[in-house]
C-alpha cells in the first residue's frame, strides 16, 4: 500500500482528501502546513504528496523547494491541489518539481485520474 501525505491548512479538505485516497487504497497521513509536512517527510518519505499552495507558516511552494533538496526528496510524486489557477502559478509549481496540478474543488474521479497520470494508481 502506497503512502500519501496530505498537506493543507483546511481540516475539511484534509478529511475529504483522506477519504478519497483511502477509497483508492492509499495509506494517508496529514500536515496542516509546509513546516509540519517537512518534519513528516524527514521522519518517513511518502510515495506521494497532495499539496496545497496557500498555507500559514510555510506555503506549498516553499515546502516543495525544500523537499526537492532533501536526500530522497526527489522520489515522492507531488500533486499541487489548490485554487491557484493562474498559468504563472502552475508554471512555478512545475518548475519547482511538482508532478501534477489539481484544481479545487476536486472529486474522487479527478484525484484518481491525476494519480493515474503520475503512475500511482
Amino acid at each position: 500500500m502506497k503512502n500519501v501525505l496530505v498537506v493543507d491548512d483546511s481540516p475539511m479538505i484534509r478529511r475529504i482528501a483522506k477519504k478519497i485516497l483511502e477509497e483508492l487504497n492509499f495509506k494517508t497521513c496529514e500536515a496542516e502546513d509546509g513546516q509540519k509536512a517537512l518534519a513528516a517527510v524527514n521522519e518517513a518519505m511518502p510515495d506521494a504528496i497532495l499539496l496545497d499552495w496557500n498555507m500559514p507558516v510555510m506555503d506549498g511552494l516553499e515546502f516543495l523547494i525544500s523537499l526537492r533538496q532533501l536526500p530522497n526528496g526527489g522520489s515522492p510524486k507531488v500533486l499541487f491541489c489548490t485554487t491557484e489557477s493562474d498559468v504563472k502559478h502552475i508554471t512555478r509549481a512545475m518548475q519547482a518539481g511538482a508532478d501534477e496540478y489539481i484544481m479545487k474543488p476536486f472529486n474522487k474521479q479527478i484525484v484518481k485520474s491525476k494519480f493515474e497520470e503520475v503512475g500511482l494508481c
